[in-house]
């Protein structure tokens, strides 16, 4: 059985300021839900509508009706279960190896894809613009499928960040120095910039360096990548040749 109030709760927490208010979070569907418990993130509530959870969780599992989901749910079709957890404690910061950076990234989906790129690629430091979305945004957590519980998020204000570090700083424009014919760092912070305005002029002003991806059609008429393509295509490069 679910309560008046708990759905109540729940449902406020897809708005940022409920979010920040409670310091919880909801996530959906088996997969994340089990990748965050294995990362000792700690739940409040956990529901289902059929048994999908390790004896380990089932005391605290309240099975509820289809239609008692689908009320808490964020999604237009809910899953079968659905979480809501503490939102953790920042990890502390540490300025080594290779560092994503966010500037401004407003997309939910883009951030979530962003946080597996990171977790494929062995990247478990993301730093993000206060512009950008947020990481607990349900739409976020959902597309991370379960990576958030590997990579840590902060958000800092990266124009000073970016002013104090002594790794290198790469960021990511249209006229940059093509990412295929030059040697990449192994340490250093690479920055992605809005998905219509690209990086900003402030964080621009402090880059080391300018990268790109290189136009290679005949016609060269599109735009731009999107964000979270342009990030696949930067990590890979930064980790071509090196072991995994």
């Amino acid at each position: 059985m679910v309560t008046k109030n708990q759905i109540k709760l729940i449902s406020s927490l897809q708005q940022k300021k409920y979010r920040t208010q409670e310091q919880l979070f909801v996530a959906e569907g088996i997969k994340c839900i089990q990748e965050l418990l294995q990362a000792s993130f700690e739940p409040v509530f956990l529901f289902a509508t059929t048994p999908v959870f390790d004896n380990h969780h089932e005391e605290l599992v309240n099975y509820i009706s289809p239609a008692e989901l689908q009320k808490m749910s964020s999604l237009n079709t809910a899953n079968n279960c659905l979480a809501v957890f503490k939102i953790p404690q920042p990890k502390r910061r540490k300025e080594s190896g290779l560092i994503v950076a966010l500037d401004e990234v407003r997309d939910p989906g883009n951030l979530g894809t962003i946080i597996r790129l990171c977790d494929w690629f062995g990247i478990d430091q993301l730093y993000c613009s206060p512009e950008t979305v947020d990481v607990y945004n349900p739409k976020v957590v959902q597309a991370t499928m379960g990576s958030l519980a590997r990579v840590s998020v902060y958000y800092v204000d990266l124009t000073k960040l970016i002013s104090e570090t002594s790794l290198p700083v790469l960021g990511t424009f249209m006229d940059g120095d093509s990412i295929y014919q030059m040697a990449l760092p192994n340490e250093g912070i690479l920055v992605m910039g809005n998905e219509a305005n690209g990086i900003s002029a402030a964080v621009a002003a402090r880059i080391t360096q300018r990268i790109a991806i290189p136009k290679f059609g005949d016609l060269q008429q599109t735009e731009s990548l999107n964000v979270a393509t342009a990030t696949a295509i930067f990590l890979s490069e930064f980790k071509r040749g090196r072991s995994a």
